[in-house]
């Protein structure tokens, strides 16, 4: 039942709304609201506010400037390196975010500043054996939409492998791949598996499982010998040197 003081009550938090709408994401949607940049119908909105889903909500110019300043980042890991907090005595991947080992190729007119290692959070994750394509970005939006759980961006990789035996990948083994293994008690959704050469994988996936692909690869007898991410959505990794970075370009999407 409502409550006749607080007609939001019985709503949906306005940060979700505002998340499920592509205008912001949870986090960010809460620090404009504790800005003052947000109204439902015309009222200021509060901190943990809930609302109608369908409520009208006006967003202040300010928030959508601070968001247009917010920053992706494309990095080469290289091996050694974990997508996010330090752990075991590893560095984190964006500690090679600086001026210095920013690509000396890359056209972006954006001026480096240390304010853009702020909040700059890796959006997906490339276990610390793993090297390629790795984007840390400011923007709430790009990371829901890479790493959210209804995530549609392809992910391409290139495996390097080997069979335990020696033998060829039979073929219902290679059919496994592409749809029917199981981890964690949780079927796979189909992916795109293909020879790129004599002894490399390509996969194109859509889900990011932890160790996914070298899981996969185990249970159809394949050892692992190199794993490289060379695309997310339509962005590619390219020229982009190992441990070197560059700002996304505003005519690159990942979707």
């Amino acid at each position: 039942m409502s409550d006749p003081e607080n007609p939001g009550a019985d709503g949906v938090r306005l940060s979700k709304v505002l998340a499920e709408r592509g205008l912001a994401s949870r986090r960010e949607a809460d620090e404009w609201i504790e800005a003052g940049w947000v109204r439902v119908n015309g009222v200021p909105a509060v901190l943990g506010q809930r609302v109608q889903p369908e409520v009208q909500i006006d967003i202040d110019p300010a928030a959508h400037r601070q968001q247009a300043q917010r920053v992706t980042v494309l990095l080469h890991k290289p091996i050694g390196y974990v997508s996010g907090q330090a752990e075991d005595g590893y560095q984190p991947a964006s500690v090679l975010v600086t001026a210095a080992n920013r690509w000396s190729e890359d056209r972006t007119p954006i001026k480096f500043h240390p304010g853009h290692l702020r909040s700059l959070a890796p959006a997906g994750r490339l276990d610390i054996d793993s090297t390629g394509l790795l984007v840390l970005t400011q923007d709430g939006r790009i990371a829901k939409m890479l790493i959210g759980e209804d995530s549609r961006v392809e992910k391409e990789y290139l495996v390097r492998v080997q069979t335990v035996d020696g033998a060829a990948l039979p073929a219902e083994k290679m059919a496994l791949l592409q749809h029917g293994l199981t981890l964690d008690g949780r079927q796979l959704k189909p992916a795109r598996v293909s020879w790129a050469n004599e002894d490399q994988l390509r996969f194109v996936l859509r889900e990011g499982r932890k160790r996914q692909i070298r899981r996969m690869c185990e249970l159809v007898g394949l050892r692992v010998l190199g794993l490289k991410r060379v695309r997310i959505g339509s962005v590619v990794l390219g020229k982009l040197p190992a441990g070197q970075w560059r700002y996304l370009r505003p005519d690159e999407r990942f979707a």
